[in-house]
């Protein structure tokens, strides 16, 4: 992974750690796709569960594995903005249901109990992760002075 440029304050791992979407930007047949999904940063990686019923970009990740990953933090109270754009390989892998519960840990929190009915026991015959391991990374901060001063 090369990292192109970074001014950001905070180290990859704790911007990535913050409970954000990425977007999966993917070429197709059709055009160019995009995915908001909940992201796990781990081992230098993306990770993303991937449902293959119902879901096309899955199948986009087989076709074309080039494929970019952005994630923002953006809070207009304060005016920060951070962004993260990386260019890289997707390949969708088998289902780990640790790191799929690591990933919905990030978002839902670690009692499992009180995690929706959706996000509990999936079975690992429908579901995948992406794993997209990013060549290239540009870590941006574009923050601004928050419009009331603050």
């Amino acid at each position: 992974m090369e990292l192109l440029e970074d001014d950001l304050a905070v180290e990859l791992d704790e911007f990535f750690a913050r409970p954000l979407f990425c977007f999966l930007a993917q070429r197709s047949g059709e055009g160019p796709r995009l995915s908001p999904l909940w992201f796990l940063w781990e081992d230098d990686a993306v990770w993303n569960v991937a449902r293959l019923d119902g879901r096309s970009y899955p199948g986009r990740v087989r076709e074309y594995p080039e494929t970019a990953v952005a994630v923002v933090d953006f809070d207009p109270a304060t005016g920060r903005v951070e962004h993260i754009g990386m260019r890289g390989e997707a390949t969708l892998e088998p289902y780990d249901r640790p790191r799929a519960g690591r990933l919905f840990a990030k978002y839902l929190g670690d009692d499992r109990a009180a995690w929706p009915e959706m996000f509990r026991g999936l079975d690992a015959e429908a579901y995948r992760l992406i794993r997209f391991d990013p060549e290239t990374v540009v870590a941006r901060d574009q923050s601004y002075p928050a419009p009331d001063g603050g």
